[in-house]
């Protein structure tokens, strides 16, 4: 191993772990257009993942850095391969990950943990197919969307719709700032939409958090931004639950896709044009693929105990359950 500058890391260049680092994880460094995650392997090695533990290794400071945390585990469901959770910058773990998917499965063929491709992997709404093409790129069958405001914990009391092709916009209030019409979409995650004439300029740093921790969405939402290019192209940013704006969101650039089809202005398949790179998403009405590329950036090893102690020595974090 070589030290990379840190008490708690070390980057690996050489195969095992320290006999005597009980507490050590191995982890490899990702990114899919520019989402980044720390991925861990939870079949060959004890992971006790926590609230604190997800935000100290997501901590671009004081941790490894990413927006989420990704920990393959063994599937207690005999028709996945592996279980698949995700973890936002802020602990909480949440459904679903679609750039995390693509490097999921790449972690799990590099790793050595399956050769099966495709793979099938169990998230907390289901099961997903993922897929090494040829062509080198990964893509994921995200499974079915859902449109409706229980789909997405929406409370709808009091406020105003209108239909927009085969989709309903909803009014949602911001106070001051007036109200925005949103699409609905649930990709296992919930997201709200919203068309802009142009993504440079949208208002994502000041109208992003109203929508994500708006008090009508019980369990807060991924905010989108859309900039319709032309039928077959779009551009997006995303203000995500738990990790603010991020280069590259794979269920936001599912879920921005089917809103813009089911309002009419859109056909499929459409590539997104993200801050990190192009993602394709295809949208049959039923099923949705979101193909693009993974990239493991480094690997390395970690005394994740030694990061809780001296995270909580330079910042503000409690030192409750670790």
């Amino acid at each position: 191993m070589s030290w990379c500058g840190w008490p708690w890391c070390w980057l690996a260049d050489e195969e095992g772990l320290d006999d005597n680092a009980a507490m050590i994880w191995k982890f490899a460094k990702m990114q899919g257009t520019g989402n980044d995650f720390v991925v861990l392997d939870g079949v060959r090695q004890q992971i006790v993942m926590t609230p604190a533990r997800a935000r100290a290794l997501a901590d671009r400071h004081f941790g490894v850095g990413a927006d989420q945390i990704l920990l393959v585990e063994p599937s207690s469901d005999p028709s996945a391969d592996f279980r698949y959770r995700i973890f936002n910058a802020d602990g909480g773990e949440v459904e679903h990950c679609g750039n995390g998917a693509r490097c999921f499965v790449r972690f799990v063929h590099e790793q050595g943990l399956s050769r099966k491709n495709p793979l099938r992997a169990r998230i907390r709404t289901g099961i997903i197919t993922l897929n090494q093409n040829p062509q080198g790129d990964f893509e994921v069958e995200m499974g079915h969307t859902r449109c409706t405001p229980e789909a997405v914990g929406f409370d709808t009391a009091g406020l105003t719709s209108r239909t927009s092709g085969r989709d309903t916009l909803w009014a949602l209030p911001l106070g001051a700032r007036g109200s925005v019409d949103i699409s609905l979409v649930a990709i296992s995650n919930p997201h709200a939409v919203q068309v802009v004439d142009d993504i440079h300029t949208a208002a994502v740093a000041t109208v992003g958090p109203l929508v994500e921790s708006h008090a009508r969405f019980a369990h807060h939402v991924n905010a989108g931004f859309m900039q319709v290019v032309d039928r077959h192209a779009i551009a997006l940013r995303v203000y995500e639950r738990g990790a603010g704006e991020t280069l590259a969101c794979g269920t936001g650039a599912c879920a921005a896709v089917v809103a813009g089809i089911r309002r009419g202005l859109l056909d499929t398949p459409v590539q997104v044009r993200t801050r990190g790179g192009e993602l394709t998403v295809d949208w049959d009405g039923e099923r949705v693929i979101l193909s693009g590329p993974a990239i493991t950036v480094f690997s390395g090893e970690i005394d994740i105990e030694t990061l809780l102690h001296t995270r909580r020595e330079c910042t503000s974090e409690p030192t409750a359950v670790s």
